[in-house]
């Protein structure tokens, strides 16, 4: 599993203008031969927020088309297709080569005051009765809910939990927004690995190929990613080929502060 830094994931949201809604942001350096999907769900957000004043993400839905190459950048164009009082929605193209590597729709929103209900946050305890983990494409603090390893092999439920919390920085909203976006792309396929026996998330490619084919994210309320988040997630159906699975992203106050749902292709070697 590559291994990054904190420093790289941060500079990673620092985009450039390369011209008229034409942008790019460096790669995050790993020993890998690809762009983690997490990174472009990152950037994609930052590069949409600025186009837009006085608004916020408040969702993104971005597929995969093909794989991206670390050796290269990546360039995002903007199309901006709304431009409301309240909403602004947005579609990004990243492309390598001339070639899409993600597209992405985003839509933003300023606040507004309104009716408030959530479900409750899963009792899973605090993050000091958790086990600390390394979840290597995760470069800050994580701690898993019951000590469960995503790399076994041996049968599990679809489901998994934990709770994360970086670095103090003082970045803007959107920076809180990308890290979390960062970091919901990593455990997905493995917790809908779980009810599979003879197969953990570190069994791609030799024993079984996987790749993400779509990413979704909902915003739901302000978040800080430097202070304690509990991701919670389970995957109800894996199916032709393909998996499905989804999470809910609650404070250390039990706030209900995104949503998101990922597919990806499973396919077993054979």
């Amino acid at each position: 599993m590559a291994i990054i830094r904190w420093e790289d994931t941060l500079a990673c949201l620092s985009v450039e203008a390369l011209g008229d809604d034409t942008f790019t942001a460096p790669n995050i350096p790993m020993d890998y031969r690809r762009i983690f999907g997490g990174q472009l769900l990152a950037q994609v957000l930052c590069v949409a927020v600025t186009t837009v004043e006085s608004k916020t993400v408040k969702s993104l839905h971005a597929s995969f088309p093909r794989q991206g190459d670390l050796t290269d950048p990546v360039e995002y164009r903007v199309r901006r297709e709304r431009e409301g009082r309240t909403f602004a929605h947005r579609q990004i193209v990243g492309e390598q080569a001339g070639e899409a590597i993600v597209l992405a729709s985003v839509a933003l929103h300023s606040e507004e005051a309104g009716l408030e209900h959530q479900m409750p946050s899963p009792e899973v305890g605090s993050p000091d009765e958790a086990t600390v983990a390394d979840l290597s494409m995760i470069p800050w603090e994580t701690r898993v809910v019951g000590g469960v390893d995503l790399a076994s092999r041996e049968v599990g439920p679809p489901s998994f939990a934990f709770w994360m919390r970086a670095p103090s920085f003082s970045g803007p909203a959107v920076a809180h927004q990308a890290l979390l976006a960062h970091a919901t792309d990593l455990t997905l396929i493995g917790t809908s690995l779980r009810p599979h026996a003879g197969l953990g998330e570190d069994d791609s490619p030799e024993r079984i190929q996987t790749a993400v084919t779509s990413h979704t994210l909902w915003f739901h309320r302000a978040l800080r990613i430097d202070d304690w988040l509990l991701i919670s997630q389970e995957s109800p159906v894996v199916a032709a080929g393909r998996g499905f699975a989804q999470g809910h992203v609650f404070s250390r106050a039990g706030e209900l502060v995104a949503s998101f749902a990922q597919e990806s292709m499973l396919r077993p070697a054979v």
